[in-house]
């Protein structure tokens, strides 16, 4: 009698241990699916925040034909917080105003903000992707995907202002400014 005590007992451990394991692999595999589809919709936003700005672009394209180069946002303003670590920045877009197919390049420089003691090469340090280089446009038409510019600004920068240039064929072709509002996380 004592001996199928022990049994059943050995019996219910062994139950109980493998539904434990049946129900820690269920939260595993539900947990991994939940990760995968918030994956999946950060993508998605980030290719619709992409469509949204060239969608942008176009609409500041076609309110005035005789803009060789248009910038989004349009106010020209960004404002990014010290130490975050989103990649944050702007947009533009070249307009070939000629007859013939062209070859532009374009470069982002400052002259850095002497008020908050930021070098001009510390300025460019910021600036992640979208710095320079070059893109052929079709007779009157534009980029096809605009280029974006990021910034990623370091915590320990001041609280400032800095004005970065957006020269396209080193400012023959157009020299437009946009402000970087650098604020207090």
């Amino acid at each position: 009698m004592i001996l199928t005590k022990h049994k059943k007992a050995a019996m219910e451990m062994s139950v109980g241990t493998i539904v434990t394991i049946v129900l820690l692999m269920t939260v595993l595999i539900l947990g991994l699916v939940m990760i995968r589809t918030i994956f999946k919709g950060s993508i998605e936003n980030i290719n619709s925040v992409d469509q949204s700005v060239k969608n942008e672009i176009n609409k500041l394209f076609s309110e005035d034909t005789s803009r060789p180069v248009v910038v989004y946002p349009t106010s020209r303003l960004i404002i990014i917080k010290k130490g975050n670590q989103d990649y944050l920045g702007f947009a533009f877009s070249i307009r070939n105003l000629e007859t013939e197919k062209q070859t532009f390049t374009y470069e982002i420089k400052t002259e850095g903000n002497s008020d908050c003691k930021i070098s001009s090469q510390e300025a460019l340090s910021w600036i992640k992707a979208g710095g320079r280089g070059s893109t052929t446009v079709s007779a009157s038409s534009s980029m096809t995907d605009p280029e974006f510019v990021r910034f990623l600004i370091p915590s320990t920068t001041p609280a400032c202002l800095i004005r970065y240039n957006v020269m396209v064929n080193d400012g023959e072709y157009s020299d437009i400014s946009v402000d970087l509002k650098v604020e207090a996380s």
